[in-house]
């Protein structure tokens, strides 16, 4: 069983299948966007395995009325996303082609055991360094929040 949540815990999912055997990473706009980062990693679940507890707001993608995106992204067949009202972490959606899946923000897992993905997407849309952070010349080094410092790399 594995629980995703939102930041302040007022929001979460709960799944009993098995390891999911969709998990992409994309670099869309809108992904961008979502997660105020270079990329996002997702999980596709069945709703048989899948139990929500809380309230969410919802935000559906393209919104209906307004004019399509000017960008091709991952939900560019629809999907209505669920975040916290509260502290604003989208934590899971629907998927308007696949209503037997729901999708969910793998981080919001904070699972370090949970599968890698198997797919990626919209690549030409990412920033160049993004997937190769290993490559980049950190001055700085990796530092953890408690302040100690491993230096350049993350070994």
């Amino acid at each position: 069983m594995r629980r995703s949540m939102c930041n302040c815990g007022q929001l979460s999912l709960t799944y009993d299948g098995p390891d999911p055997e969709r998990i992409t990473l994309c670099q869309c706009y809108e992904c961008q966007r979502r997660t105020g980062s270079t990329y996002s990693v997702q999980a596709r679940l069945p709703v048989e395995h899948v139990t929500v507890e809380g309230q969410s707001t919802t935000w559906t993608f393209p919104e209906p009325g307004r004019p399509p995106a000017d960008f091709r992204s991952c939900d560019s067949v629809g999907l209505t996303y669920h975040f916290c009202p509260k502290c604003g972490s989208t934590v899971y959606w629907d998927i308007t082609n696949t209503p037997d899946f729901v999708g969910v923000a793998v981080g919001n897992f904070t699972d370090p055991t949970f599968p890698p993905p198997v797919g990626a997407g919209f690549e030409a849309y990412g920033a160049a360094w993004a997937l190769n952070v290993s490559e980049l010349h950190m001055p700085l080094g990796h530092h953890d929040y408690d302040g100690t410092s491993h230096g350049g790399s993350r070994a």
